[in-house]
């Protein structure tokens, strides 16, 4: 199974009150094929480290990587599968060093010299491309990249695991393969679907 197929992506922020843990189930249920918790809203890192550790078991009940944004100590300290990073963030030498063989890395790319500059990890187990459309998850989201920097990625002979993220519908979800990317990274198109089994079929192909 390819991991970035249906990358989940999800905090309290993006959720109705108390609901992330059930609507994580449902999307594990369904078939996503990896979760990132991204927790923005929560303060106290006590409450943080355990509503983590709570998606991290789930995860591992039904085999789905779990990852965690930004935060490489608590990564760490719980022993998540990855660890996910902005541009702004930790530097992505800094993390490689911290976390290299005990986890998984993924980095987070806006521009075509940032995927250049990124061939020089051989640690990166994918970069997150995007927004790749207008997006309303992200208050600080990025200017939008369009479907033309996946392919201008590919075109260069990138060959780094891609999944893309912005934006995306299953409707956008071919052109977007067609482009390059293995996956989508999708919050609010799962979130707030009515059926979710349905959703993750549609933008699995299947």
């Amino acid at each position: 199974m390819n991991m970035l197929e249906v990358y989940f992506i999800a905090g309290t922020q993006d959720v109705p009150h108390g609901e992330l843990l059930p609507i994580l189930e449902d999307a594990l249920q369904s078939g996503i094929t990896c979760y990132q918790f991204r927790e923005k809203k929560l303060s106290n890192p006590v409450e943080i480290e355990k509503l983590a550790r709570s998606c991290h078991q789930m995860c591992r009940e039904y085999h789905v990587p779990f990852f965690i944004n930004d935060d490489v100590d608590l990564a760490l300290e719980i022993q998540a599968d990855g660890i996910h990073v902005g541009q702004e963030d930790m530097a992505i030498s800094d993390v490689i060093a911290k976390c290299a063989g005990k986890m998984q890395i993924g980095l987070s790319i806006n521009t075509f010299q940032q995927a250049v500059e990124a061939t020089a990890y051989e640690q990166l187990a994918y970069i997150g491309v995007g927004p790749i459309f207008e997006t309303s998850s992200k208050v600080d989201a990025k200017e939008t990249t369009g479907l033309d920097l996946l392919s201008a990625i590919r075109a260069a002979g990138i060959d780094l695991p891609i999944v893309a993220i912005g934006g995306i519908t299953t409707e956008r979800v071919p052109a977007i393969r067609k482009a390059g990317a293995q996956g989508v990274a999708i919050i609010s198109a799962l979130v707030k679907s009515s059926d979710r089994s349905r959703t993750i079929c549609a933008m699995r192909g299947i």
